[in-house]
């Protein structure tokens, strides 16, 4: 079966939402980018391509509203427009193992995208040149979670298995803080989209963490309750402390990290792996995911429905 990997919706228009999935007989394996349309009816496939390995993240373009670009167990990204169904527009291929995050720059006047691998290292793309224009080295694991400030220009989150989490700037090659963040992988990484000092991370010790840039000796916030590894994380856009966690247990759950009880919400819909989670910025309340059962859903969680 397709193991749902990655899932997130259009910044452009409401309602459509691209989903990365990987398949893998043995060793060898092939992915799926499917753009699906949700009308009245429920989600239909809008357009589907293939790619000869498995695809494990997907980011739209932030300038262009048919563009989107995925990342692969081969070591590459592809760029593809849905305007165009026949095949990648472009294949960058300079990672030496999976590519496991892709991200598109939200700050305006600069196209950039940055991908982060197994190889250990996260890279700078301009989409529009077929080779990279930087690589950020330092991690000492798995590069898992690459995500853009959408605060500050040019300043991005990596989250590793070496047990990290880090702040890089494309303007200077070395690393600009180094988080110790958890005593196990951390697989995920997001930013407070209300504050340019907070992040969250989500790890392998199934907690959610929040980091203050301003002083990141301890953390602000930590939040317990899956009871296996926490896969993604996300920050609401419309609630400075709201946030969801989707895991390994199954489970995606929402969060309020200012409240003396901070689970708001727990949702059980799948019955695999939940690995891919992100909330609409277009439909207040609505949150898509997938999982490794093939399934993905979108749905406003009680929660989130605005108050009666």
């Amino acid at each position: 079966g397709r193991h749902g990997y990655a899932v997130e919706f259009s910044p452009y228009l409401p309602g459509r939402l691209a989903c990365a999935a990987a398949q893998y007989y043995g060793i060898a394996g092939c992915g799926t980018l499917a753009v699906l349309e949700q009308n009245e009816a429920g989600i239909c496939l809008f357009r589907s391509f293939d790619w000869n390995d498995g695809l494990f993240d997907v980011t739209w373009s932030e300038n262009n509203e048919h563009v989107l670009v995925t990342s692969s167990g081969d070591g590459a990204l592809q760029i593809w427009d849905t305007a165009k169904p026949t095949g990648p527009l472009q294949v960058c291929k300079e990672h030496t193992q999976e590519v496991y995050s892709v991200d598109w720059s939200q700050t305006r006047g600069e196209q950039l995208v940055v991908s982060g691998s197994w190889d250990q290292t996260a890279k700078l793309w301009d989409p529009t040149v077929g080779r990279s224009l930087c690589t950020f080295k330092g991690h000492e694991g798995i590069i898992y979670s690459t995500i853009w400030s959408p605060h500050i220009p040019g300043c991005f989150a990596s989250a590793s298995g070496d047990q990290t989490l880090r702040i890089w700037d494309v303007k200077t090659p070395g690393v600009k803080v180094v988080i110790p963040g958890h005593q196990a992988e951390i697989l995920s990484c997001d930013w407070c989209k209300y504050d340019e000092n907070l992040l969250v991370t989500g790890a392998v010790d199934c907690s959610l963490k929040g980091w203050d840039l301003r002083n990141v000796r301890q953390p602000v916030f930590n939040l317990v309750g899956h009871t296996y590894a926490v896969r993604r994380v996300k920050f609401s856009p419309f609630h400075a402390t709201l946030l969801a966690s989707c895991s390994y247990d199954f489970t995606v759950r929402f969060w309020d990290f200012s409240k003396p009880n901070p689970l708001l919400e727990t949702v059980e819909h799948h019955t695999e792996f939940t690995c891919g989670l992100d909330l609409s910025l277009h439909n207040h309340g609505q949150v898509a995911d997938c999982a490794w059962d093939e399934l993905v859903k979108i749905y406003t969680p009680s929660c989130l429905a605005a108050p009666v």
